[in-house]
């Protein structure tokens, strides 16, 4: 007996150990990540680099990048929110256990692999091409065109969240409030999506970090701009495009900013993940 106890105490310090190892291991190679862009990109961290646009030398910051961000992923996650929550909610509550809803969440699987260049092509065919046949030949690169190919990304993301936080709902709510002769829709709506809230806010923020360090479908869609732009129907700047525009250049200076770009998407990303994280304990707490 006492032999089969120490055998089994080894065996959970040996697989506690290798666990602490992994850990320790991808913190490590965040640290590296985070202290290798700070350090290459330190000189060009500064108040010029929120409020200037594009820079030709040593002169100027990321103010136009920055914002143009911010525009085409609102734009991505305004349109996959409610699209992804509603089709997650579909599958979750009217399509559970039906040959038609395994299919849709198989699909959906393949959707959330695909390479992310792919969803660039597809809405250059689909968005830009057809209003550049519209405009007489002139190519209309869009900051709009960039946010749909981001809502692609995103949107199985937010269907795949909202599913699994809905089904993991406990059976008895939806029996008790069935039995009280509570419709379904109201049964969904007001209780179940209630109920799976902070679920589906932590996927709709993991899917906007998803989305935000995005390079290859905004070269394909948003195209980029060396001026302040607010208008998401015109040609717009992001951080990533402008990031791999500055590293493909041959001066120091360019390369600062590229690494400092660099550093404020990775903060940007861990902020996301770190807001998703206080999410789901706060509704953990509360639920305890």
């Amino acid at each position: 007996m006492n032999t089969l106890y120490l055998r089994r105490r080894m065996t959970n310090w040996i697989a506690l150990g290798l666990s602490v190892f992994a850990t320790l291991i991808g913190l490590g190679f965040l640290a590296w990540i985070l202290w290798e862009t700070l350090r290459q990109g330190i000189s060009a961290l500064d108040l010029k680099l929120f409020t200037k646009i594009t820079a030709y030398g040593a002169d100027g910051g990321l103010a136009n990048a920055m914002v143009g961000s911010l525009i085409i992923n609102f734009i991505g996650i305004a349109i996959a929110t409610p699209i992804g929550v509603l089709a997650g909610t579909w599958l979750a509550e009217y399509a559970n256990r039906t040959k038609l809803g395994e299919t849709i969440r198989f699909l959906n699987d393949i959707l959330l692999s695909a390479p992310s260049i792919v969803m660039g092509l597809f809405v250059y065919t689909i968005v830009v091409l057809p209003s550049t046949a519209l405009t007489n030949g002139n190519t209309t690169f869009s900051g709009f065109a960039g946010g749909v190919a981001l809502a692609l990304i995103a949107l199985p993301v937010i269907v795949r969240t909202t599913d699994e936080m809905l089904r993991l709902v406990p059976s008895t709510l939806r029996e008790a409030a069935l039995s009280l002769g509570v419709p379904q829709w109201k049964l969904t709506l007001q209780i179940l999506i209630r109920a799976a809230r902070s679920g589906i806010i932590t996927g709709v923020l993991l899917a906007l970090a998803r989305i935000s360090g995005e390079t290859a479908p905004l070269l394909f869609t948003a195209f980029g701009n060396n001026f302040m732009v607010f208008s998401p129907m015109s040609k717009m700047a992001s951080l990533p495009q402008i990031i791999y525009q500055y590293a493909n250049d041959p001066g120091d200076a360019m390369h600062a900013l590229a690494w400092a770009g660099a550093f404020v998407v990775t903060m940007f990303v861990l902020l996301l993940s770190l807001a998703s994280r206080l999410v789901l304990s706060r509704n953990k707490v509360s639920h305890d």
